[in-house]
C-alpha cells in the first residue's frame, strides 16, 4: 500500500486556491513552487502550501481530494485557517 497526501496551495491569504494529492508531497509541492507544471497553480502562481493532510493509503488522499473539491471555497478557507490562520507557507515543515 502507498501512502499519500492531500493538499492545498495558493498564492497568497485568501487568494486563489488549489487542491491536489500525490504520493510524493515534497517532490509536488517543488514542482508547483518552481512552476514547472502547466495548468491552474502556474498561471495562478499557487506557490505556497498551505494545508496538506497525509494519508496512509493513496487511494484514502485521492478519494478526500475529490470530497474537497466539492465543497464550498468558504469551507475550503475555514480548514486552512483552522490549521494556519496566517497561511503561512508550510514548505519547510514538509522537508524532511
Amino acid at each position: 500500500m502507498k501512502s499519500g497526501a492531500v493538499y492545498i496551495m495558493a498564492n497568497r491569504k485568501n487568494g486563489a486556491i488549489y487542491t491536489g494529492s500525490t504520493s510524493k508531497l515534497v517532490q509536488r509541492v517543488y514542482q508547483h513552487r518552481e512552476m514547472t507544471i502547466e495548468g491552474f497553480t502556474k498561471t495562478h502562481g499557487c506557490v505556497k502550501l498551505v494545508w496538506f493532510e497525509v494519508h496512509e493509503d493513496l487511494q484514502e488522499a485521492r478519494l478526500r481530494e475529490l470530497q474537497i473539491k466539492r465543497w464550498k471555497r468558504s469551507w475550503k478557507v475555514r480548514m486552512i485557517e483552522e490549521a494556519n490562520p496566517d497561511w503561512r507557507d508550510l514548505w519547510l515543515e514538509i522537508q524532511g
